[in-house]
């Protein structure tokens, strides 16, 4: 008996491809959303727009994104992640191309170059909604109960290097190439990692030819083999009957709030109040993204940890109170700190505090309902892009105000309820009403 289990091969590691398609995606994602920032310099006097029209330009985007969350994630949860998120890339990369030549679209006749542009950008946000909630999708089908947390840390890990790379990548080829390229590119990368993951991917490592028995049998833990995506309806009303789904969205926008406050101003902070040049605070900016792509991996893999140990409930409310906790403290020692160095050291903590938490978030949606987790995904993170559509308007308004410590303060502020919420989270209860249902016999 002993030599047969040791002649048995070892666990495939197809899962862990898996895994890097979706961080090339995540990479992607990140690019296409953050190089307009680049090109708004040359786009601004090409099309005649100011800085408030290109502001309206960045709002489309957002609010395609926000609205589409929880359809895209639904989508997934009916239809699998290999045709969801095949679609949504492809959908999204071409629109990323057509931002170059949106002053040219018959939609520019119709709605003006500012119109046809936000209307190409809201429609980038939309294809862009499915990703997160479809990464956890993928993460609940393909990874085993004690990997969840850091599998989906690598795969959200790619924000850190997407938003690092897309600045000084778009900034050379605009530079050397013009703006419209650096679309034409980004979207010719979009098609390219489409296509691998459409024809390497599957919905289940059951289907999958390269997943031997060994690892099949390591993602399904203890668990029965999972069933088709299609077996049961959305339970909308256990949904709504589960406190512990709503506590955890309305963490999660603190959380989308202060990530707001990083992609939309700490640039500007650098070069306006603490004093750095346009190269010196391009390089510092950098930061805050590199600390996230350490950090969410990191945090991932100590859920995973501490729920083996501790329980769900403990092990993904450890991670989360206290990464949002040691955020706030950080964002709240760099924003009073004089040393502009150490200030940034700080901030850049703070952002890797805040995004060591993302694993303990994500996982808590496929502890809930492992079956509807891309359905949960976008409802929380619906619930982070309302939160995040408060703070770049209103971080500047408090600096104006009050100064710049007290718009990082409430920043910090805000890091900190989120984390207390984490002592009403309670992710290893499930879905109360299907709980209920099944303890009457129902």
């Amino acid at each position: 008996m002993a030599q047969a289990l040791a002649d048995r091969p070892p666990p495939s590691r197809t899962r862990w491809t898996i895994l890097a398609l979706l961080l090339a995606i995540s990479i992607v994602t990140y690019i296409d959303r953050v190089n307009i920032s680049v090109t708004a310099r040359q786009m601004m006097p090409a099309l005649g727009l100011t800085d408030l029209q290109m502001g309206q330009v960045f709002s489309a985007f957002v609010l395609g994104y926000a609205l589409f969350q929880i359809p895209g994630g639904w989508l997934g949860d009916r239809w699998g992640a290999r045709r969801v998120l095949t679609f949504a890339v492809i959908w999204w990369s071409v629109f990323t191309a057509l931002t170059a030549v949106a002053a040219t679209l018959p939609t520019a006749n119709l709605l003006g170059v500012l119109g046809s542009l936000a209307l190409v950008r809201f429609l980038i946000g939309v294809g862009e909604a499915a990703a997160l909630p479809n990464f956890n999708r993928v993460v609940a089908n393909w990874a085993g109960p004690g990997e969840r947390g850091l599998a989906i840390g690598i795969a959200i890990g790619g924000i850190g290097i997407g938003s690092a790379l897309a600045p000084p990548v778009t900034a050379w080829i605009m530079v050397n190439f013009g703006w419209q390229t650096a679309f034409y590119a980004a979207g010719a990368l979009g098609l390219l990692i489409a296509g691998l993951w459409f024809f390497y991917a599957t919905d289940r490592p059951s289907t999958h030819p390269h997943v031997n028995a060994a690892e099949a049998a390591l993602i399904e833990g203890n668990s029965p083999p999972a069933v088709a995506v299609t077996a049961r309806e959305t339970p909308w009303r256990e949904f709504a009957g589960t406190s512990t789904i709503w506590w955890l969205v309305l963490s999660y926008s603190c959380l989308g709030y202060v990530a707001y406050v990083y992609m939309s101003w700490f640039y500007l902070y650098l070069v306006n109040v603490r004093g750095f040049g346009v190269l010196r605070g391009a390089l510092f900016a950098s930061g805050p993204f590199l600390a996230i792509t350490i950090f969410c991996p990191l945090g991932g893999w100590v859920t995973d940890r501490l729920a083996g140990r501790l329980g769900v409930n403990r092990g993904r409310a450890y991670v989360g109170g206290t990464g949002m906790v040691l955020s706030s403290l950080s964002i709240l020692l760099g924003a009073v700190t004089e040393v502009p160095l150490l200030a940034i050291m700080l901030l850049s903590l703070g952002a890797g505090w805040l995004y060591f938490t993302v694993g303990a978030y994500w996982s808590s949606t496929v502890d809930l309902s492992k079956e509807h987790a891309g359905t949960l995904s976008g409802l929380m993170n619906t619930g982070a892009n309302l939160g995040g559509s408060l703070s770049p308007v209103l971080t500047p308004w408090l600096a104006e105000q009050a100064g710049w410590p007290t718009a990082l303060g409430a920043a910090a502020l805000v890091a900190l309820l989120g984390g207390l919420l984490w002592v009403k989270i309670k992710p290893g209860d499930g879905l109360k009403a299907m709980v209920a249902k099944s303890r009457s016999g129902c």
